[in-house]
């Protein structure tokens, strides 16, 4: 199926405006850094904290004054202008004399592969501006907005309707995510009867195979809208047996009218451009704002006061530091770091609806649990944060009504913008619709991960080299030691115990003499082998908990994980034209030993060889 992409010229795009040397990235001060692009003559400044960086023009709001070092600021957090004496603290991005003037526009600071820099503006910055409508009186019912579960929502806009992101059944993340909720009884008819559905990213909990191909049993011909991320959001549907005929990829930034009332734009994340997206709906002039996932929504620059607004809330997507074991990695500090880290996202999500003022905000897209019973360990480790609690910070200091939906609730726009106070701007769920999931059908969804387990693929340890020299990551150290496991993360008996060595992509019986770093990874063998068959993500693996790792160092290595969660080959392997090789080659030689010195595991368990199973 050919995916229709529109003409991009006038596309919204990340242009580069200054790049640093891994040299300079490693001289930036605490604090308060200047910087000039000598081919340009433009001017910025970088404010380091902690290793965070923010970045903004060095040019006054006011009338387009130079910035210097404010000599009486004694925290070193602030710059004043050379024009009229505006001073910016650098530190928030906001102005602090004269007060409550303006906030400084923030760039977006992106590190390249070699640890060096690039400082990037989307461009246009506010691109909702253009054509602007003045908004219309709604009629009680013309738009009703319908939370269905996670990140699904059913909008009901004049005579058009719109889902976002309908994961409604399976699991998400391999065998990792099951829904917290449950959704109506009658979420397929529903969404059939869309006319168009939005799908923010690639991500499993957002992108649900499961889901669409129950959907395309029924309407394979369903309009789907997608940005054009550089990896393509549906990069895996020819291989995922689902067929969709319909499928839309926008350009960034630019309006998709729909109707005379209705039209919507696709965004990109300033921080995770090249596969997150958000979107603005807006319906007579009335804007519906949804942040999905995005960690900077179009790199923070976003439209104030819409009729509603969404955003994800609850963290826990990811599996650090649940999955780590060694070194700091105790109970106790896992503990305090994700109370801290979950902490920390209320604050930066209830300051974001308190900057952005929209009349409504509904915190959604978090609503998953770690349900299958191998899991149990990650479930009660892996805390959440509960939405009532954004709500209470975002009322202490704004006049923000917040809606905290059970499944099958629907907001009536129209009514609420007119009287939040109204009754019956809210339409509950019928009494005793059950909203919490107690059941989740586990069954034909490991049966499909089981049968990776026993391919003939894996018969022959070739399938190591070929596998890894596909995936295409190699030229950096780091020396990795592959384990797969039963579940309960014991090395499995007869499965493989191996090390990658990416300096120069061979796989030694040891582990080199030369200084590197060094990671451990056990896998589930039942996910690990269905990954390396169908070429898929490692986020099955890492996000949905399938793994344990250890890592010496402690450093997180953002190109290996980076490539081997987002920047693996479209195409799978060819196991085709592998198994015609090894078919050619006659029998398999005797399973080697495992490498020296890795011969027992910290669970006590002996590795049984580095070869196929027995």
């Amino acid at each position: 199926m050919e995916q229709r992409v529109p003409p991009p010229s006038i596309e919204q795009r990340a242009e580069t405006l200054l790049c640093l040397s891994p040299e300079e990235v490693a001289g930036l001060q605490e604090g308060i850094n200047f910087f000039r692009n000598k081919s340009t003559g433009r001017d910025y400044i970088f404010y380091k904290d902690k290793g965070c960086l923010r970045a903004c023009k060095n040019l006054c709001k006011h009338q387009g004054g130079l910035f210097i070092r404010d000599i009486e600021d004694l925290d070193g957090r602030s710059v004043k202008c050379t024009k009229h004496n505006w001073r910016l603290d650098v530190s928030t991005m906001r102005y602090i004399n004269p007060p409550g003037s303006f906030c400084q526009d923030e760039l977006v600071v992106e590190m390249d592969e070699d640890n060096g820099l690039l400082l990037l503006e989307l461009n246009p910055p506010n691109p909702w501006d253009a054509e602007p409508r003045d908004p219309e009186e709604l009629a009680f019912g013309e738009v009703q907005v319908t939370y269905l579960t996670h990140a699904c929502m059913d909008l009901k806009l004049g005579d058009k309707r719109m889902v976002f992101d309908p994961w409604l059944t399976g699991p998400a993340f391999a065998r990792g995510w099951w829904l917290l909720h449950e959704p109506p009884a009658d979420w397929l008819e529903r969404l059939c009867r869309a006319d168009l559905v939005y799908i923010s990213h690639m991500h499993s909990d957002h992108l649900s195979y499961p889901t669409l191909r129950k959907l395309a049993e029924r309407r394979p011909d369903i309009p789907i809208y997608v940005g054009n991320t550089e990896r393509p959001v549906f990069w895996h549907l020819p291989q995922s047996g689902v067929q969709l005929t319909n499928i839309n990829v926008v350009p960034f930034g630019t309006w998709q009218q729909v109707d005379k009332n209705l039209r919507f734009m696709i965004l990109m994340d300033g921080v995770h451009p090249e596969m997150d997206t958000c979107i603005i709906v807006e319906y007579k002039g009335h804007k519906i704002l949804n942040t999905v996932d995005c960690t900077r929504p179009n790199g923070g620059r976003l439209p104030t006061k819409v009729a509603l607004m969404m955003s994800d809330f609850a963290g826990g997507a990811s599996g650090f530091p649940m999955t780590f074991s060694g070194g700091k990695f105790t109970e106790e500090w896992k503990a305090q770091f994700i109370r801290a880290e979950r902490r920390k996202l209320l604050h930066y999500k209830a300051r974001l609806v308190r900057e952005l003022q929209p009349r409504i905000f509904c915190p959604f897209a978090g609503y998953f649990v770690e349900a299958h019973p191998s899991d149990r360990y990650i479930k009660d480790t892996n805390t959440k944060n509960d939405p009532s609690e954004l709500n209470d910070l975002i009322k202490k200091s704004s006049e923000v009504v917040t809606w905290t939906p059970r499944p099958g609730a629907m907001l009536d726009l129209g009514r609420m913008l007119k009287d939040p106070t109204d009754s019956e701007c809210i339409t509950e769920p019928p009494g005793g619709a059950k909203v919490y999931k107690d059941t989740w059908d586990f069954g034909p969804y490991l049966e499909i991960l089981n049968a990776a387990v026993g391919d003939s693929v894996f018969q022959h340890p070739a399938w190591i080299e070929e596998y890894f020299t596909w995936a295409g990551f190699k030229d950096y150290n780091l020396v990795v030691r592959m384990i797969e496991t039963d579940e309960d993360f014991s090395p499995l008996p007869g499965g493989y115990d191996y090390l990658v060595d990416f300096l120069d992509l061979s796989f030694p019986k040891e582990r080199p003499s030369r200084e590197h770093p060094y990671e451990e990874i056990r896998s589930r063998v039942d996910v690990m082998r269905h990954v390396v068959k169908n070429g898929l993500l490692w986020d099955d693996l890492y996000i949905g908990f399938q793994t344990r790792l250890r890592r010496d160092p402690d450093i997180y290595h953002h190109l290996f994980w980076n490539h081997f969660q987002i920047k693996l080959p479209l195409t799978p392997p060819n196991w085709q034209s592998f198994l015609t090789r090894c078919e050619g080659l006659g029998p398999e030689p005797s399973p080697a030993r495992p490498p020296a010195g890795l011969g027992s595991t910290a669970a006590g368990a002996p590795s049984d060889s580095l070869g196929h199973l027995h």
